[in-house]
């Protein structure tokens, strides 16, 4: 009897992939495979990679577009979150990860199902969130994870596949593993796996221009958010995917949005990891700044370090999980006040907030200013910092005896 009867394959077309739909029918047992592309703006021509899925050997290759519900329901509320792995990565790659699982074990309820797949190998951080995001939707159904168990090298990988039908790769001079969707791209291996190698940016980046190609005059971008959502780019309303992308072209072009880190993977082990994430990096620090004019002190501060349980729960595959529906809860109630808008000045790979403007705000003019028309009561601070400072003049005396 084999691993599962019918299994829905999280599919991309490469060659890990495509090798898992005969490896799963001969090895495994499984008699049916059907595959699931998910289109999450990654610029892939869609159509022969459903093709390729069919040939391989499935008996039904599903392409969903995914990319309103990725930006709406997953990214959006990380930037609510102010949601930045390590204090740097904005989890453009992973946000994707748990919706693809979401849709994966929809698939298989709708097909009668009794496991999902997928191709990642054991040693990086998509396998934890495909399998913990799966877990948490349902935990009755099988997942089944061949790259992870096969043992086979690449050559070894696509000889496999050959004798099944499936092509050889092109051969390409790149040797980087790139990964991209609508909010950025992340790029590993190669030369980048020595952390002293400077990247090669005709290599390397896509999304953002090289710094010497930006333009020598800066570019002021407005966005707009209202309750923590982004509404507009520059006064206009613009729907989630296509604020998005009018963002990705704004920020690019000026060379915003690159990230060079050592990272912390899920699995222990470190990792030269580099991200191109123009639009996402840019939200958040408009919306961040937006905050820092709309919420009370103590929920600023209180709120740093939801945002850094939040972020660690996304990058280690827990979106599904009761600490995370909680934090989600906090997150919407401090967001009520955070409409308005920021401005930015964009000038050479650099974003700097330069106005902030809010029906909220709870900056005071008549209490901030050093002007004529202050009216703030000077003669109260003596009696605040006595109190507010007592405690340590207490410890004080007794330290002196």
């Amino acid at each position: 009897m084999g691993r599962a009867t019918k299994a829905v394959l999280a599919y991309s077309g490469g060659v890990d992939t495509s090798v898992c739909i005969p490896y799963m029918k001969k090895e495994w047992g499984v008699e049916e495979v059907i595959t699931l592309a998910a289109d999450l703006g990654q610029g892939d021509e869609l159509e022969p990679i459903r093709e390729k899925a069919l040939t391989s050997g499935a008996s039904e290759s599903l392409v969903a577009n995914l990319q309103e519900e990725f930006i709406q329901d997953y990214a959006f509320p990380a930037i609510r979150a102010n949601a930045l792995y390590e204090n740097r990565y904005p989890l453009s790659t992973a946000l994707a990860r748990p919706l693809i699982a979401k849709k994966l074990v929809e698939v298989a309820a709708e097909y009668g199902a009794d496991a999902v797949a997928h191709g990642c190998t054991g040693k990086g951080n998509d396998q934890v969130r495909f399998d913990v995001a799966i877990a948490g939707l349902n935990p009755d159904i099988k997942v089944l994870a061949p790259a992870r168990e096969w043992g086979m090298s690449r050559q070894e990988t696509i000889a496999y596949g050959e004798k099944f039908g499936i092509p050889s790769p092109v051969k390409k001079s790149s040797p980087y593993s790139i990964d991209r969707n609508l909010l950025g791209r992340s790029i590993e291996a190669g030369p980048l796996e020595d952390p002293w190698n400077e990247p090669i940016e005709e290599e390397v980046f896509l999304m953002t221009e090289a710094i010497a190609k930006t333009p020598d005059e800066a570019e002021y971008v407005e966005i707009g958010f209202e309750e923590g959502f982004p509404v507009s780019v520059n006064g206009e309303a613009l729907a989630p995917v296509k604020l998005i992308e009018t963002l990705n072209a704004i920020t690019g072009r000026h060379g915003f949005g690159r990230i060079d880190m050592i990272e912390n993977r899920l699995v222990g082990i470190k990792s030269r990891e580099i991200y191109e994430a123009p639009a996402l990096l840019a939200l958040i620090l408009a919306h961040r700044d937006l905050e820092s004019l709309t919420l009370t002190k103590d929920v600023t501060h209180y709120k740093r370090g939801i945002e850094e349980t939040y972020s660690q729960l996304v990058y280690n595959g827990l979106w599904f999980s009761p600490l995370k529906g909680a934090l989600d809860a906090f997150i919407a109630e401090t967001q009520k006040q955070v409409t308005g808008t920021v401005r930015l000045k964009l000038f050479k790979g650099n974003a700097h907030i330069v106005g902030r403007k809010s029906t909220n705000t709870l900056y005071t003019d008549e209490l901030s200013t050093y002007g004529s028309d202050d009216k703030f009561d000077h003669k109260a601070a003596e009696g605040f910092i006595y109190v507010w400072g007592l405690p340590n003049r207490v410890w004080s005396q007794k330290l002196r005896g």
